[in-house]
């Protein structure tokens, strides 16, 4: 693993009054002015500039007026989740007087919207179809679905092929002619887009007049949810979305289902990041999707009962602990495949695949197997009917998707059916295929990294001076993002000296560390550890890559780094 300064603009910005450091923090990750900081929701780019949004608008507007049957198609990840939610919830407050949803299971159906899903959903007697998060590669579901009389709605974030499917409107951030400036809106935010737009058509028609205007700002607790957990790009716009969603939690105003979510977890909802969103609230909600049915998901989210919220909240939680189990026992043989192989030897591609693995939680053992191997990374599963599914990774530089893309066009008939982002996507193909397509995986991957490419490296934002580790800059730094995905959490890194190291939890390192001068002792954490490695008494020095964070016990909190790398010195 190599640590790399993070690169700065040769001239910093003026940010106002903001302190040097989070200045240059705020620098290397592309803010350029003080209005990129204002997280208030009047900074959100306009709806007005979203292709598809008047008609998507003209088509609710009929359907509240006259009273149609709505039926919303989501999908079975957690911005898939919490965007069927967002839609359920908020055209209810809008008036809607038959609103319901629909999830395929993954196991049965697949993803998006399918004939097969229309058929299902025809049994609902819907008059309205809305997808969200899925709908934009669904030109045979939404050919059925039109064929059956309903008109539909299509509200998508992924990226297009080269047909769209013809629906009434479609509403997508990255459909071709779409002038929206933002191309990272996650599925949730979509759909939150287009309830903007809806409300505001209805102020204009007067439908609040002798009656409130119902707040949709209630929903952005989930929209900060399903952005985060689905790892979009943490740009300007999505960063109000999340910032006055986790503002929402913090002050004790979440849905019921997502503070019992916490709860079970054993989060305190005022304290909460959206690194908590990520690591904490996601993976339980996904849970649901990846092992069972994610409508329990859901219900879980819609539900005003606080008690039924943690029934189901516990049952999550079970799930994810399952989840976790299964997850372990694929890693295990996933590197038992590769355990002779040497890294020189080791494809570019990584492609892997059991009879065994469960399709649910492929698309995590393909982000381990990535983060530990340092490349794209496919893992498959046994989908019945001969065919397989394949959920991949990617490492930055190498836009997964569009790599399916170009193999697919070099091999017609190897691929069934693809989708997805820069750094994931998904994939059916027919078993016997397999090693046709590993090779063909690899053959673009090579033909587009070099080999220095495919090794580990971490951006550093440089070393902090012995005064700077103290709770204030802690604190302001846990509160200056949201961080994530494109806006990333700062990263330093330094010599230290290690006084005390212990293994807790069976694979958490414990430190305590003194500073190179040996004036400051601190706490230090390091998740995941080699056990061949640590704990080793003979180790003295230790340089680290590590973020500045807070540990609190017993109602007192201390510095403590979060350590990302340990290596001996």
């Amino acid at each position: 693993m190599r640590i790399e300064p993070r690169l700065l603009p040769e001239i910093l910005p003026f940010l106002g009054d903001i302190p040097p450091l989070l200045t240059r923090l705020y620098a290397a990750r592309g803010v350029q002015s003080e209005a990129e900081l204002d997280k208030s929701l009047a900074r959100l780019i306009p709806y007005q500039q979203l292709k598809g949004i008047d008609a998507a608008v003209d088509l609710l507007v009929t359907a509240l007026e006259q009273r149609q049957r709505i039926l919303i198609v989501g999908d079975f990840d957690a911005d898939g989740a919490t965007a069927s939610t967002v839609g359920m919830l908020g055209l209810r407050l809008l008036g809607a007087a038959h609103v319901d949803y629909l999830v395929p299971n993954r196991f049965e159906y697949g993803y998006g919207l399918t004939p097969e899903i229309v058929e299902v959903a025809l049994t609902r007697e819907p008059q309205l179809l809305i997808t969200v998060d899925n709908g934009i590669s669904s030109v045979e579901g939404v050919a059925a679905a039109k064929k059956a009389g309903l008109k539909v709605l299509v509200t998508d974030h992924h990226l297009p092929g080269d047909e769209l499917p013809l629906a009434d409107a479609i509403v997508n951030p990255n459909q071709p002619g779409c002038e929206f400036p933002s191309k990272a809106l996650a599925g949730v935010g979509v759909i939150f887009y287009v309830l903007m737009a809806l409300r505001a058509r209805l102020r204009s028609l007067g439908w609040y007049e002798s009656k409130p205007q119902p707040n949709i700002g209630e929903l952005l607790d989930l929209v900060a949810l399903g952005s985060v957990a689905d790892v979009v790009p943490l740009d300007a716009n999505n960063r109000i979305l999340v910032h006055q969603g986790l503002e929402r939690i913090r002050a004790g105003r979440a849905r019921p289902g997502l503070k019992a979510i916490l709860e079970v977890a054993k989060r305190d909802p005022s304290r909460i990041t959206s690194t908590d969103l990520g690591f904490i609230l996601g993976p339980r909600l996904n849970a649901a999707g990846r092992l069972d049915d994610m409508s329990l998901g859901i219900e879980c989210l819609l539900t005003e009962d606080a008690g039924a919220a943690r029934e189901m909240a516990a049952q999550l939680d079970g799930m994810n602990q399952d989840r976790k189990s299964i997850e372990q026992g694929m890693q295990r043989e996933a590197l038992a495949q590769l355990k002779d192989l040497p890294v020189e030897s080791m494809p570019f591609g990584l492609c892997l695949f059991d009879p065994e693995w469960h399709q649910g939680v492929i698309g995590i053992l393909a982000s381990r197997m990535k983060e530990r191997y340092f490349r794209p990374t496919i893992a498959f599963a046994d989908a019945g009917d001969g065919l397989l599914k394949g959920s991949g990774r990617s490492v930055q530089g190498f836009h997964i998707r569009d790599a399916l893309s170009v193999v697919a066009a070099q091999h017609p008939n190897l691929i069934s059916k693809y989708g997805g982002h820069a750094m994931a996507a998904g994939l059916t193909l027919p078993e016997a295929n397999f090693p046709l397509f590993a090779e063909a995986f690899d053959a673009e991957v090579r033909r587009q990294l070099r080999e220095e490419d495919l090794t580990g490296r971490l951006l550093s934002d440089g070393t902090l001076a012995v005064e700077e580790f103290h709770l204030e800059l802690a604190r302001a730094l846990r509160h200056a993002g949201p961080w994530g995905q494109h806006f990333p959490e700062p990263l330093f890194h330094g010599v230290f000296q290690l006084v005390e190291q212990r293994v807790v939890g069976e694979r958490h390192l414990k430190v305590v560390l003194k500073s190179e001068c040996g004036s400051v002792k601190l706490d230090g954490i390091a998740f995941g550890i080699d056990r061949d490695i640590w704990p080793n008494p003979t180790i003295k020095w230790v340089e680290l890559a590590y973020k500045l964070d807070l540990n609190e016990f017993r109602g007192n909190e201390t510095v403590q780094l979060m350590i990302a790398h340990i290596e001996p010195r």
